[in-house]
């Protein structure tokens, strides 16, 4: 007999996702239909409500959060030790678990706390690289090609490369203080999520998660489906999992895209777009996998391919360990069930005591915050019937009607005039469009295209330099917007 994966470390993710349902986070197995005859489709059928969401390990969430933990400090200064506890929990986001230990020549060191060992912050010396590094990244974000600058600095590829990846080290280590500093000083959360291909010509089916600060555009956080371990070592890190009817956490290579069905809707109203994303996505053999929409995948060459459900939980998990329970939260989501359900499952408990809002967002580009809107038309929409708020509003300068939609999924109050005004996602979108801009030709390289590993340095790169360095028309930083600097920092500045 079929059972529910076991609880890890807090972790149980296995429940009905409808919130209002009276089975909405209760794991109790009699309070389900348990589907174990396709093995590649695990489900539970909620028995009071008929939703039927996938079943996931939650121990496997557990390993690819450890795998974000492992790739956000990556090299920063932190305990090394596999033994320890604080193994990767790094000296910027952790102090109180850590001694300053002397120095080694002009670098400081530290003591563990929990294991005595000590480590050295390779990067609180000088950078003796400075001046090459500044005028690499300039040509970089000039829209350079990895040839040109090699030939134009008179450096090989390999070299090239070195440099990215300690810049990206550097980025890591600049951006981690004026996180902690963010998470620790805004009196609640406000937090706008979206997901796209990383390469979206490749069809390699990397997903990109980002989350961001709306008003401000500040990036708190962002993710990849992808492993750059190689597949030995990725196979056999999954080896102990032994749950029967539960995915792997890595896509097999001979999986296959389900439907290929569009998910791109031009020339349609609002309405008939969000009805065609619900079609799409009960078209799909899971609900919660985007791989589903997929006309075809093309597996990386090297690394392993993630499947995207554990990178969304593992991602919202993440989110909420940094953030302080006892501050409100608001959530916004663009319509996709890959991101919803992370959300409920891992902030169940906020749910249940009303200490969140929750919301999917469908908002275009012109949208104007500042601007009234017109009649709210209520609908209900897809097979869970969601709630949408839709209302229109006349763009100034090109008289034309521009329409906006918002789903209140969960928290105290749904009031869709509020909510009209200030839910928005547009600040991760034009994030994430900025990046495909800056580096399309990088992206798009045709050997790059099977080999995502080499654009996940440019992500903490392009990261930090957004939050950090990049200015609005009123020379402005997201970071300056959130108070966390006065001045825009230069890229010597980020580099130092």
């Amino acid at each position: 007999m079929a059972t529910l994966p076991p609880r890890h470390d807090h972790l149980q993710v296995n429940f009905c996702k409808t919130v209002g349902c009276e089975n909405f986070a209760c794991s109790d197995e009699e309070r389900y239909v348990i589907q174990y005859l396709n093995p590649q489709r695990p489900a539970i059928v909620c028995k009071k409500c008929g939703a039927f969401p996938p079943l996931l390990s939650n121990q496997l969430i557990h390993d690819e959060w450890r795998r974000l933990r492992k790739h956000e400090s990556d090299g920063l200064p932190a305990c090394r030790n596999i033994e320890c506890k604080n193994l990767g929990l790094s000296i910027y986001h952790h102090k109180h678990l850590y001694h300053a230990f002397g120095y080694s020549g002009e670098r400081q060191r530290y003591r563990c706390k929990a294991c005595q060992s000590t480590f050295v912050d390779k990067w609180s010396g000088e950078n003796k690289k400075l001046d090459i590094q500044e005028q690499l990244l300039a040509l970089l974000f000039t829209g350079y090609s990895v040839q040109e600058i090699c030939s134009k600095l008179g450096i090989n590829p390999k070299t090239f490369y070195d440099h990215i990846n300690q810049i990206a080290s550097r980025c890591r280590k600049k951006q981690a203080l004026f996180d902690m500093r963010w998470f620790g000083q805004v009196e609640q959360y406000q937090l706008a999520t979206h997901h796209q291909a990383l390469q979206p010509q490749s069809h390699n089916g990397v997903q990109w998660l980002v989350t961001a600060e709306p008003q401000s555009g500040y990036v708190v956080s962002q993710h990849v489906s992808y492993d750059e371990a190689d597949v030995s070592a990725s196979q056999d890190f999954d080896s102990h999992i032994s749950e029967p009817f539960t995915p792997n956490r890595y896509v097999e290579s001979s999986f296959l895209a389900d439907i290929g069905k569009s998910s791109q809707h031009d020339n349609l109203t609002l309405r008939e777009r969000i009805d065609a994303k619900y079609q799409n996505i009960l078209a799909r053999n899971n609900v919660e996998d985007p791989l589903g929409n997929y006309h075809q995948l093309h597996h990386p060459k090297k690394g392993r391919l993630v499947f995207p459900p554990y990178t969304s939980y593992a991602h919202f998990y993440n989110l909420k360990l940094q953030c302080d329970p006892k501050k409100p939260l608001i959530m916004y989501l663009t319509q996709e069930p890959l991101l919803r359900s992370a959300v409920i499952s891992i902030y169940q408990d906020r749910i249940n005591d009303h200490s969140m809002h929750l919301l999917y967002v469908d908002e275009p580009y012109l949208w104007n915050k500042h601007q009234s809107h017109g009649k709210i038309d209520i609908v209900h929409m897809g097979w869970w019937q969601d709630r949408w708020a839709i209302s229109s509003q006349t763009h100034r300068d090109s008289n034309q009607d521009i329409e906006k939609g918002i789903c209140y999924i969960a928290g105290p109050t749904s009031d869709p005039d509020y909510w009209l005004s200030h839910a928005s996602i547009n600040a991760v979108h034009k994030y994430q469009a900025k990046f495909q801009a800056h580096f399309a030709s990088f992206i798009n390289e045709p050997r790059r295209k099977a080999r995502p590993a080499g654009i996940i340095p440019l992500l903490d790169i392009f990261r930090a330099w957004n939050n950090l360095c990049s200015q609005n028309k009123q020379g402005q930083t997201p970071a300056m917007k959130q108070g966390l600097i006065h001045h825009p920092l230069s890229l010597r500045q980020l580099l130092a």
